[in-house]
């Protein structure tokens, strides 16, 4: 699902007509980047392509002062069909993306295995950094949120809390992996 034609369709839905230029102004406003997978500089790009689809179409084109042409976007009766698919896709269906970490906790590196505490104690670091970082944000953004977003925006600080959690039972399991592993290597060379 694309969060991008979502949030595009479901703001056309909701406030009417728009130009890309005030879709932006509301994604900042909104601060959709905080809590949300959405880069507020690909709007423009993903409604010309919400456009290319017939899910939106150019109700007009405005021209204010020295401000160039700009095209004013509204939701088509296919794009509303699509967008209420889309809502009920993002509430019913689960997603979880599997993490690189873990394809890499699996492989290690035999020759780097005095580097793994290390290296996962910097990760829990950071990580820890950026929960405080997001909690300390959420609250400074909380005046521009509604119940909904901020609920969606606990959602992300829930994510970071159980990451943290994870890292640091990977910490502490660090020795154990390292000796399983030094074992599991000198083993495969005796069997060579």
């Amino acid at each position: 699902m694309s969060s991008i034609r979502l949030y595009i369709l479901g703001s056309l839905a909701e406030r009417g007509p728009m130009h890309g230029h005030a879709l932006v102004a509301l994604a900042e406003e909104e601060h959709v980047n905080e809590w949300t997978d959405i880069s507020v500089g690909g709007l423009y790009g993903a409604a010309r392509r919400l456009a290319a689809d017939g899910l939106i179409e150019v109700e007009r084109v405005e021209k204010l002062g020295n401000y160039p042409e700009r095209q004013v976007f509204a939701i088509t009766e296919t794009g509303r069909e699509t967008l209420r698919s889309m809502q009920r896709q993002a509430l019913t269906e689960l997603s979880w993306r599997h993490d690189p970490v873990d394809l890499g906790v699996s492989r290690l590196d035999p020759d780097a295995l005095d580097e793994l505490e290390d290296v996962v104690r910097d990760r829990r670091d950071r990580i820890a950094a950026t929960l405080d970082e997001a909690r300390e944000h959420r609250e400074l953004i909380r005046q521009y949120l509604n119940t909904a977003e901020w609920i969606a925006t606990k959602h992300g600080i829930y994510r970071l809390e159980a990451e943290l959690a994870w890292h640091e039972e990977f910490l502490a399991a660090v020795p154990d992996i390292v000796r399983d592993e030094r074992n599991r290597s000198s083993k495969n060379k005796e069997d060579q």
